[in-house]
């Protein structure tokens, strides 16, 4: 596509751009800055829509010109915080995905989905680690360490990752690998996009073209019931058995299918990786705690697993929010319901969840990365729909008084991709540790001094 031309001298540099470069009024304007989360309504100077890594190359090297302000969306599913001003690099067009059978690893461009990897593995009867909707992108997922549904069994994104191509702010393009700039290829995994924009990466592949998995559905009333079950079921369970607990309040509205669609819901749902009759008799308690009124677990195809959280397809505006948990004890499994459970009328959240952690989430990384997460036994998760300001302010104090109940069981920490609307640098902080975070200050300002990445979730220069 042929740049968009304007009079302005200090735009000189940018009409060697392949793919439209535009500025609020501009046709196709809108469309260029809307991702999937509508909560955040970005307004940038300016918006590039990159058709390669030659475009990046050059939209970085003249933001560090011009001491301009840089963020970079794909899917915009992890767009928690608004974007106003500087430069905001559209990585939508970039979505080549290349599979290398023989040594089982995917290459992806920077605007790749999960579910692009996905149907390029398929073919080989192979898989990768997608998170809960393989409608999210490839780059920002992996950058925040990547928690994926089949996290228990082969660990974090992060972990499977062999190598980056990177723009630093400078505007140099390195590759990057645990031998070639081991400092940057660290703060990549795990740091979020703080060092660099990322415009391709190469990780391994699953040897699994199949698993068991959907959702075990009870209704709202049996929450406590099936939530307890639940907490001492995962107690025993092998690494291969992957699971979450969900707390759904569904609109009656037609995205959400029937019978599910305006109920109040508690699910288990679950992925397991292993013989389907060892699984099928794994899940026994879990069926036999409480009422069962839609059983979705079935034997699926790997391009199939967005059937096991069916989260929502289509954009809306989200606020996400998260914790990780050290323990899931009676009261802390009271003091959730307490919170979220069927006693609580016209609950304005979406969806409570809690995300079995452990198994291989909690071994050490082959190489050192930035995750701060191995340490946690579950990960509670929250979404609520901005529907209107009245709802708005709803959601943000049950968020709050959720996670002050929780708070005593909880590690003190988040994880990035799904830490919500990020705050002030102290609530930023708690992505990592106090090591981890000084470390990631220190690579930051090797690498991005000018702090030209400086919006969303990000980590000043020391």
């Amino acid at each position: 596509m042929t740049a968009t031309h304007h009079n302005t001298p200090d735009l000189f540099a940018l009409t060697d751009i392949h793919g439209p470069v535009l500025r609020p009024g501009d046709d196709g304007y809108a469309d260029e800055v809307t991702g999937f989360n509508l909560a955040a309504l970005h307004t940038p100077d300016l918006v590039v829509g990159a058709t390669g890594t030659d475009d990046i190359v050059t939209a970085m090297r003249w933001a560090s010109a011009t001491a301009t302000p840089v963020t970079v969306q794909a899917t915009g599913h992890g767009a928690n915080f608004p974007i106003a001003g500087g430069l905001l690099i559209n990585t939508t067009r970039m979505t080549d995905v290349r599979v290398d059978a023989e040594h089982r690893t995917a290459t992806a461009a920077a605007g790749a989905k999960w579910s692009h990897v996905l149907a390029a593995a398929a073919p080989h009867g192979l898989s990768a680690l997608t998170g809960t909707s393989t409608d999210a992108g490839v780059v920002g997922y992996t950058l925040g360490g990547g928690l994926p549904v089949l996290g228990r069994t082969y660990g974090f994104a992060t972990d499977l990752v062999r190598s980056f191509q990177v723009v630093t702010p400078d505007g140099t393009l390195r590759d990057v690998d645990a031998a070639h700039e081991p400092e940057l290829f660290w703060a990549l995994r795990g740091g979020k996009g703080n060092v660099g924009v990322v415009t391709r990466l190469t990780f391994d592949l699953l040897p699994l073209s199949h698993l068991l998995g959907g959702g075990i559905y009870c209704r709202g009333e049996h929450a406590q019931t099936l939530l307890t079950a639940w907490a001492d079921w995962t107690r025993d369970v092998p690494d291969e058995m992957c699971s979450a607990f969900n707390l759904l309040r569904f609109p009656p509205i037609p995205q959400i299918p029937e019978p599910l669609r305006g109920g109040f819901w508690a699910r288990v749902a679950i992925a397991w990786t292993g013989d389907p009759d060892e699984g099928e008799r794994l899940l026994a308690p879990i069926r036999q705690a409480a009422p069962v009124a839609v059983d979705m677990v079935e034997d699926m195809p790997c391009t199939a697993m967005d059937r096991i959280h069916l989260e929502p397809q289509d954009p809306l505006p989200a606020r996400e929010s998260c914790a990780l948990l050290r323990e899931l004890t009676p009261d802390a499994v009271r003091a959730l319901l307490d919170q979220a459970g069927p006693d609580v009328p016209d609950y304005p959240l979406l969806v409570v969840g809690l995300r079995h952690m452990g198994g291989a989430l909690s071994r050490p990384a082959r190489i050192e990365d930035a995750i701060c997460a191995r340490d946690a036994a579950y990960l509670l998760e929250s979404v609520g729909v901005l529907a209107a300001p009245p709802a708005a302010e709803a959601i943000e104090r049950a968020t709050a008084a959720l996670h002050t109940a929780m708070a005593p069981y909880g590690t003190g920490r988040t994880m990035v991709n799904i830490h919500g609307t990020p705050g002030d640098e102290q609530d930023r902080a708690r992505a990592w540790t106090p090591e981890v975070y000084a470390h990631l200050q220190h690579a930051k300002s090797t690498y991005d001094p000018a702090n030209l990445l400086r919006y969303g979730h990000t980590v000043p220069p020391a």
